[in-house]
């Protein structure tokens, strides 16, 4: 790994971490922007790093909101690297249209499948409309400054 991608890595997920502090209170569960730094950097790295992007960001998100969830957090980082791996493995296959659809209810209902189980159905049915939302507003800011990033990356390059 080249030294630029390292510190490529850190600066977004120095962004997920302001991202994460960015806290809009939706019943039992919370947007933030700690996801869309990720996607906006599988533009630019491969998908595992873009992938671990979004798990710190998530952990980051979580620690700034006092960790609701406890030890749930690992397995939510997990979830959030796999969705950004999926996002960036589209992305450079060049199906970006089906990208964003993936990273929206991999992120939004995919996710939540598990506390079906570990908490109660009720938690799952209460936390998808706020997760979508959520996930929804992450792919939308990152589609809306992706182009001003990836201009301003060749004018750079």
């Amino acid at each position: 790994m080249k030294t630029q991608q390292i510190a490529l890595a850190a600066v977004f997920i120095s962004l997920s971490a302001i991202g994460g502090m960015v806290k809009i209170p939706l019943g039992i569960a919370s947007i933030a922007l700690d996801a869309m730094p990720a996607l906006v950097a599988a533009l630019f790295l491969a998908a595992p790093l873009a992938g671990l992007i979004a798990a710190a960001g998530h952990l980051l998100s979580a620690l700034f909101g006092g960790m609701p969830l406890g030890p749930f957090h690992l397995l939510i980082a997990l979830e959030m690297f796999a969705a950004v791996w999926l996002f960036a493995k589209l992305h450079r296959s060049g199906r970006n249209w089906l990208k964003w659809g993936a990273f929206i209810i991999g992120n939004g209902v995919l996710a939540a499948i598990p506390f079906y189980f570990l908490l109660s159905p009720a938690f799952f049915y209460a936390s998808v409309p706020g997760l979508l939302l959520a996930a929804s507003m992450n792919a939308a800011v990152a589609a809306f400054i992706a182009p001003f990033v990836t201009e301003a990356a060749r004018r750079f390059a």
